[in-house]
């Protein structure tokens, strides 16, 4: 860990805005209707697809002229496809950039030593036209989802050399699909803990190597800004995909809650935890969701399919609900300043922007964070005898979830499913949101703070203000790139979508992405 932050300033930064006075004001009585945890889970069930619907498919980007290392999902297929290169040529070209960019060494905890071998068989497979959708995608996998024969550590000393017997669903799928797992990827510890990793370091931006690349999906964030990889898979329990989307100048979807199964992704919080794709593009991002949606029979969560009727090529007529109040707090001016920018684009684009107001998210914003610090120190617990080889960000997470008694928990579960209750009324109206993304750019590194219209916040302040509200809520939620912040650094903006919404957020995200060019800015070359 770097000497330059000490355990005591983790531990105050990770906490800072997470917990509150717990309170019942807003709850029924104690009488018929008094809400229950496992509400929630019903609501959200209860509207699931239960049909899988053919996706529209997205233009792929002509690159015919860009270094392989540049090529996208949507640009490797095409060029497969054109036989302008193979799986085993590409597959070098990423090898040989791991190896030599310093993300390499931050983001890339293992390569996978098998995937020569099935880029050489995707490469055949495409001579003889069996090529499946995702045939030669190379793609890297967090630390804390389970590739077969590979060390799945989860950032952690707790965790010893652990080796995966099996793949997770997810990697399976995309296995399956002929994509090709290549390396396994940083995490924070747990996918919770501070951005000084005790096991394996900081991952630091590669827009800044004296910034965050925003946690936890760190080697995510970081391969794909760096051009290492086309795709990586990540988690989002507060804001672990959209939050290194952000800070890193590429594309990440949250989806639905339980649209993607978690079995082989080890939990932080069974209740709020997602699993999804990170990209270069809203347009790579729903060529892969397709593949990895759907209930596998393990995942008690799962439910639902990916409803790609639900893409839209023509924005007019759509209604973005555009909120206020939470959602404008905590924001740099620059930040703000994109995402009207971003608003303006949507309503070029024929898009109606309309007011809406969510209301005081306050009290859900802290109830997510008494919720993951709960389960956290549940699933911990066998551990806790151990609690000093634990990140002082962990640890600090788990001794304050230790500190909330089971009436704050489940109080905080019991008033989930009405602050779902109000976001769905209030978004009836519209067919999305788009809020700002993440309030500032990345963060510093030397001391865990975040810029802010020039004053300086502890990063957890500020960093999941705009997220974490969607994972308690399960709404599916885009992040993309829409600018830069007053040090040149990417800013971002986020697209909310109704439950199983999923590929209505992408449609919109691939609209902005036709009409700006912020998703084909990358940092500079090391």
């Amino acid at each position: 860990m770097s000497a330059v932050v000490s355990p005591e300033v983790l531990r105050t930064t990770i906490l800072a805005g997470t917990v509150a006075a717990p309170s019942a004001s807003d709850l029924p009585p104690a009488a018929f209707g008094t809400p229950e945890p496992g509400w929630a889970e019903r609501d959200l069930r209860a509207v699931a697809p239960t049909a899988s619907t053919a996706p529209a498919s997205p233009a792929a980007a002509a690159a015919a002229d860009a270094p392989l290392h540049h090529l996208g999902v949507g640009d490797l297929l095409a060029a497969y496809a054109a036989g302008r290169t193979d799986p085993v040529a590409v597959l070098a070209a990423l090898r040989s950039r791991m190896a030599t960019h310093p993300t390499g060494r931050d983001a890339v905890l293992a390569q996978i030593a098998e995937a020569e071998a099935m880029a050489a068989n995707s490469a055949a497979r495409i001579r003889t036209g069996q090529a499946r959708p995702l045939e030669g995608v190379p793609f890297g996998v967090k630390d804390i989802i389970d590739a077969a024969g590979q060390p799945v550590t989860c950032g952690s000393f707790q965790t010893g050399d652990r080796v995966a017997a099996t793949d997770a669903t997810i990697v399976a799928r995309l296995r399956e699909a002929g994509a090709i797992p290549v390396a396994m990827l940083a995490t924070t510890e747990f996918a919770c803990g501070s951005a000084h990793n005790p096991r394996y370091g900081a991952v630091r931006n590669p827009w800044d190597r004296t910034r965050w690349t925003g946690g936890s999906s760190t080697g995510s964030g970081a391969t794909l800004a760096a051009r290492m990889l086309p795709l990586a898979l990540g988690s989002d329990t507060g804001g672990s995909i959209r939050i290194p989307a952000a800070w890193c100048g590429i594309t990440g979807l949250k989806p639905t809650r339980g649209l993607v199964p978690r079995t082989g992704v080890a939990p932080l919080s069974w209740t709020l935890d997602h699993v999804g794709p990170m990209a270069r593009s809203a347009d790579d991002l729903a060529l892969v969701m397709p593949v990895i949606a759907g209930p596998d029979g393990q995942d008690p969560m799962a439910a639902g399919r990916y409803a790609g009727d639900r893409w839209r090529t023509d924005l007019r007529g759509l209604r973005i609900g555009v909120p206020g109040g939470w959602f404008l707090e905590l924001q740099d001016e620059a930040v703000l300043a994109a995402w009207r920018s971003a608003l303006a684009v949507f309503e070029g684009l024929g898009a109606e922007l309309v007011p809406v107001d969510l209301g005081d998210l306050g009290p859900a914003h802290t109830d997510g964070y008494c919720i993951m610090m709960c389960e956290l120190a549940s699933l911990q617990e066998p551990d806790l005898d151990r609690i000093d080889a634990y990140d002082p960000g962990t640890r600090a997470r788990i001794e304050q979830g230790l500190r909330f008694s089971a009436t704050d928990y489940l109080r905080a579960l019991r008033r989930r499913p009405l602050v779902m209750e109000r976001v769905a009324r209030e978004m009836a109206s519209v067919d999305v949101l788009v809020t700002p993304g993440i309030g500032s750019e990345a963060a510093s590194l030397a001391d865990m703070t975040v810029m802010v219209n020039g004053a300086r916040h502890p990063l957890q302040l500020v960093l999941p203000h705009n997220t974490m509200i969607f994972d308690y809520t399960g709404l599916p939620a885009l992040m993309l790139p829409a600018g830069q912040g007053v040090s040149g650094l990417p800013v971002a903006i986020q697209v909310v979508g109704k439950p199983y919404d999923d590929a209505l957020c992408l449609s919109l995200g691939s609209a902005f992405q036709r009409a700006t060019d912020f998703h084909l800015q990358s940092p500079l070359e090391a």
